[in-house]
């Protein structure tokens, strides 16, 4: 029972956690445009049916019954027709101009200079940027509280786990409830016992020497081992790799003792990508490390800053490639890519799982939740700044445009053309929605069906 709550207690905060994101992004705008004069009829968190709103001066506060957006209503967003442009009619031009109709309906006449299109053009931007640049405060503000205030895992020379047998890389038996058990062949292959080349797996040779779960490695032949996080661990995998078949002497430290352990690394066949996709055979001895959460100094944070944003924008730019493999494992059984997208639905399942996991501290239970609220305002931030509309870095796009675009004219000696006419992307805007709706759709049946889970 207190397992289901905890589950639902995860859900429910990363729910409130994404609730106050959006806001707070829709804040960023709503306060620069009433900053530089603009009228916000409408400031909404969520969409659909209204749930509750409350109408203070000119503007109507409200939340929504689906938590996945919000918005606010600027007065004017769309200018009205260039003159000059084309009185033929044709369906797309209709479109257009029915848009632009219900842009200016919101218009009145005591609204002068106060609408959107009216304002000089980096007022525009600043109120665009500024409702991203609010997820990435939060996502700055989330990772730095992760990262100097309760530290990040670091790999140490304290081994975690001691396997009893030595698989194969793709052995068919490792997902077997007890694979030391089961006869393979020297692939990974299953066989029948008894058969050519058929034999139960071998011991690892950390059991044959009498390695044991928190034992802390301090030298091999008689050479310290760093005691820094990940630098000694990568001394001891290297040693491990090239000492094939030849003994080397582990120094442990097992309930304030020092013992000298001698164990000689077999061949083995292992991966050598993070995909999966390429072997390598080399030394193995069968252990793992332990991690420690080790806090970073406030000067560290931009570097790592640096690194997330990095990879946050590889994994952008693979989602295109990444849905044919989502939409398998969505209707046809495929296995779920971990590093695939993942949607609202699936992170709050990922934070009920957290939450409900008996090995984890509650500390490290708020450390992972905050990482989760972290990340998400990252991909907010990027994923909005893409200079597509209806985002706000279409926007953001069109306002500079139209900058060039004035001084370009000036430079030749005509006129300003005045506002960029934003309606004529309307065809490429609803292009957007439709594709967002429909990844929108596709990762809410994914994360019911197959969801992404947690190797916890």
């Amino acid at each position: 029972m207190s397992e289901i709550l905890l589950t639902i207690l995860g859900i429910v905060l990363f729910a409130l956690g994404l609730m106050f994101s959006i806001a707070f992004h829709e804040a960023g705008h709503f306060w620069w445009a009433r900053r530089f004069g603009m009228r916000v009829p409408q400031f909404m968190v969520g969409f659909g049916p209204t749930v509750f709103s409350r109408r203070r001066g000119e503007t109507e506060y409200g939340v929504k019954a689906i938590p996945l957006g919000g918005y606010i209503r600027i007065v004017g967003m769309i200018p009205p027709a260039e003159e000059g442009e084309s009185k033929r009619a044709t369906r797309m031009r209709s479109f257009i101009a029915e848009v632009r109709g219900q842009s200016l309906n919101d218009v009145l006449p005591s609204d002068g200079d106060r609408v959107f299109y009216k304002k000089p053009w980096w007022q525009r931007v600043i109120v665009m940027f500024a409702g991203p640049f609010h997820n990435l405060v939060l996502a700055v503000v989330f990772f730095t509280v992760v990262l100097v205030g309760f530290g990040i895992p670091e790999i140490t020379t304290t081994i975690a786990r001691v396997p009893e047998c030595v698989l194969p890389a793709g052995a068919a038996s490792a997902g077997a409830e007890d694979p030391c058990s089961v006869p393979i062949t020297p692939e990974g292959r299953f066989c029948e016992a008894g058969a050519a080349g058929c034999a139960l797996p071998p011991r690892s040779p950390a059991t044959e020497a009498g390695l044991a779960p928190g034992d802390t490695i301090v030298a091999l032949d008689g050479e310290p081992v760093s005691r820094e996080t990940d630098v000694g661990w990568e001394q001891v995998q290297e040693a491990i790799r090239v000492s094939a078949d030849e003994p080397v002497v582990f120094t442990v430290e097992r309930d304030g003792e020092r013992l000298d352990l001698t164990v000689t690394p077999t061949e083995n066949r292992v991966y050598a990508d993070d995909e999966g996709e390429r072997t390598e055979t080399v030394g193995f001895v069968g252990i793992s490390p332990a991690p420690r959460d080790v806090r970073q100094s406030i000067t560290d944070v931009p570097g790592h800053l640096g690194t997330i944003v990095v990879r946050s924008v590889d994994r952008l730019i693979e989602i295109p490639e990444r849905v044919p493999q989502l939409f398998r494992a969505t209707f046809l059984g495929e296995e779920r890519d971990p590093l695939g997208p993942i949607g609202v639905v699936g992170v709050s399942r990922i934070s009920g799982e957290v939450f409900a996991f008996e090995k984890f501290s509650g500390t490290q239970k708020i450390s992972y939740f905050v990482q989760l609220l972290a990340g998400m305002n990252m991909v907010l931030f990027l994923f909005n700044m893409l200079p597509v509309y209806p985002l706000d870095g279409g926007h953001i796009a069109g306002a500079l445009y139209e900058r060039v675009r004035a001084g370009v004219a000036r430079l030749r000696g005509r006129p300003d053309p005045g506002p960029f006419d934003i309606a004529r992307l309307m065809p490429v805007a609803y292009a957007v929605a439709g594709l967002f709706l429909a990844l929108s759709v596709l990762l809410l049946i994914a994360d019911v069906v197959n969801p992404v889970r947690l190797n916890l």
